[in-house]
Formats: structure tokens, sequence, C-alpha cells
């Protein structure tokens, strides 16, 4: 049911607002999206992300704003494109939902709200809030559930759900985090760069429809893809834990098996080959461990300097 009361205060804050519909091959449920979220936003852009059916035609049809990839680039690309496109239009707020029809636009006012209130920079609709996630199947819900604790390690750690696509931006994060990630994992990307930016976020609860699987993404893919851009991003940002502390546990192999070499060695006089192969191996893979973690560490230091110092001079 539509809130009429959260419409109307949108309507008085005179914000613009855009909602921002990423599509691939969804004509069987994109009329019904772009006319239930133009109840409650001023304009709808979608990005055809070289769909082979008719989805942006009917989309356009509709009055929607039609972007066109010539080829299916990735849920990441036609996300950079959107927020590009909203940039150009001017938009306070920009929301983001699939066009698969599991997102209800009826709960657009609902993830506005605290933006307006100036409580959040970014609102996500979270499936787990208020036992909504009880209507999702459970393999999706424990694929979900772990990406997020992966994905707060690296971000917000009190996410119920950092894979849920409905969403609302202020202008100011929209400006400022573009995803780069080509595929899912764009998700993941734009919650770790709005930590390091300071930018606030909420959760409020949503339902989500499940009913005939109607996504065109394989959920295994989905979640591989999701999980090796988490863990890209963590070691990124993490270097020292991620390849400091596994390159000074090989560097303390290393040192165990030099030593019991040494010991043969003086006992015997004879080298064991195999001992102190093992011994190089932890050696050699504990050094370049190592280098990573210190190159990687300088060069992100050296970037956040000069941000914090671009972020001054501004």
């Amino acid at each position: 049911m539509k809130d009429r009361g959260l419409s109307a205060r949108l309507s008085q804050n005179k914000l613009h607002v855009v909602a921002c519909i990423p599509a691939f091959n969804e004509e069987k449920t994109i009329a019904s999206v772009i006319v239930k979220a133009m109840r409650h936003v001023d304009k709808v852009i979608v990005c055809d992300d070289g769909s082979t059916d008719l989805t942006g035609e009917i989309a356009e049809k509709l009055g929607a704003k039609v972007i066109v990839h010539e080829r299916n680039m990735g849920y990441g690309a036609a996300l950079h494109t959107l927020f590009a496109e909203a940039g150009g239009e001017d938009a306070d707020i920009v929301v983001t939902l699939d066009a698969d029809g599991q997102h209800n636009p009826d709960d657009i006012p609902r993830i506005i709200e605290p933006i307006l209130k100036g409580e959040a920079d970014i609102v996500i609709g979270s499936r787990f809030l208020g036992g909504e996630g009880k209507q999702m199947p459970r393999y999706r819900e424990l694929g979900v559930k772990t990406i997020t604790r992966l994905t707060g390690r690296a971000s917000y750690r009190e996410l119920t759900d950092a894979q849920s696509g409905f969403r609302a931006y202020r202008r100011s994060v929209v400006e400022a985090l573009k995803p780069s990630e080509m595929g899912m994992g764009a998700s993941t990307e734009i919650l770790v760069k709005a930590h390091e930016n300071g930018f606030r976020i909420r959760e409020v609860p949503v339902k989500i429809y499940y009913e005939g699987e109607t996504s065109t993404q394989n959920p295994v893919s989905h979640g591989v893809e999701v999980v090796m851009s988490t863990v890209k991003h963590l070691s990124i940002r993490r270097p020292m834990l991620f390849y400091g502390v596994p390159g000074l546990i090989a560097m303390l192999v290393a040192i165990s098996f030099w030593l019991w070499t040494l010991q043969i060695f003086a006992a015997t006089r004879q080298v064991s080959t195999n001992i102190a192969l093992i011994a190089l191996g932890a050696t050699i893979v504990g050094l370049m461990l190592l280098t990573t973690a210190v190159i990687l560490w300088v060069l992100v230091s050296v970037i956040r300097e000069a941000r914090s110092t671009g972020s001054k001079n501004r």
C-alpha cells in the first residue's frame, strides 16, 4: 500500500528524486516497476544493459529515460552509467531498485525518509529487519548473510543486508562514489568506499518477492563474484592484515624448517633436501607476502593522504 504521508512530506521538501533501474532482459516486469516508481519520484532512468528483448522499448514508451549499453556489461557498469546520468539530472536523491519485480517501488518513500530527516547519506532496504527475510529462499539467505559478514569486515559492521540493491543515496554520495566493478561486486565496493569517506548509513525493513525466481543472475556466479570482489577490496584496504600476517606466519615456518635443516646437517653432515626445500619455499612465499603488504600499505597511505589534503584544500 502506498504511504501517502511519506509521499506528501517528500513533495513538501521540493527535492528532485530520481529512480535508477539497471535492467537486462526484464520485459515481463519492467513496466510495472516503472509505473509504480513514477508515483514516488520525479524521474525514472533505466539502463538497458544489452538486453535482447523489448526491455528498453517498453521503458521508453512508459516515459522513462533509457540509456542503452550495446552489450551486456554487468550490474556495476549499469550503476556507473545511471549515477553519471542522475548527476546530469541534478538529482538530490537517487534511488536504485531492480527491474525484476522483487523490489516494491511503493517502499520508495520509506527508503528515502532517513535522508529527508538528515539521519543518513545512504539507506538500504534490508530483507532481514522486522522478519521480512523469511520469504527468502534458504540458500539465498545463507549466501547473503555470509557475504554481509565478510563485507562488514571492510565497511559497516552493523549491516544486516549488504547485498540489497534497493537503496537511496544522497547527492553527495553519488558524486563521490562511482563504482569501478563491472559486475555484482559493485554493491560491496560502494559500501567499502562509503565507509572510507565517512558517509552515514541506515537500514529500513522491506519485503522482497521471490515468487517465480525472475532474476536473470545465477545465484552461484553472483555469490562467487561478490565474494571475490569483497576479498579484493579487503586486501587492498587492509594489506598488513591480509598479506602481512600470512607473510609473518610463512617466515616463522621458514625459520623453523631452516633450524631443523641445520640440526640435521650438524648431526649427520648431510642436507635433508625435502626439509630444505620446504624452508626455501616458505621463505620465498613469506618475503613475497611481506613485500606486497608493505607496497600496498605505502600506496594506500599515500592515496589517503592525497585525498585528505584535497578535501582540506576544497
